[in-house]
């Protein structure tokens, strides 16, 4: 049921999740906020994955509704990391322009959804 371009782009966001994850326990000795980011970023792709077997269009969208709490979230990490100098502005703008365009692709498809189950 979802998108192909989400599924994509929420594989390929985690992976770099966990690259940065790894940086920033390897080069920045930081352990507390990046596993929240490791934990938050890669769930974004399993609940796309996990939408992909929902049992109703209502559970689709619940299930994409969470993961688009998920990006929120990541969205949050990223932007205290940044904050707190654990990434560059040049590290935070190039993830941080993943998650908006994530999380507009996760708010298209529900409102999508949710206008077809209006219709039906």
């Amino acid at each position: 049921m979802a998108d192909n371009v989400i599924k994509t782009k929420s594989f390929n966001f985690a992976l770099r999740i966990i690259k940065l994850f790894q940086f920033l326990n390897q080069e920045k000795k930081e352990f507390v906020l990046s596993k929240q980011l490791l934990r938050s970023g890669t769930s974004i792709g399993a609940l796309v994955r996990e939408s992909e077997q929902a049992e109703s269009k209502k559970d689709f969208i619940h299930k994409l509704a969470i993961a688009q709490k998920e990006a929120n979230e990541t969205d949050y990490w990223l932007e205290l990391l940044f904050q707190s100098d654990y990434l560059n502005e040049s590290q935070f703008k190039s993830i941080k322009s993943d998650i908006v365009e994530i999380n507009k692709i996760l708010a298209s498809i529900i409102i999508t959804t949710k206008q077809k189950l209006t219709t039906i």
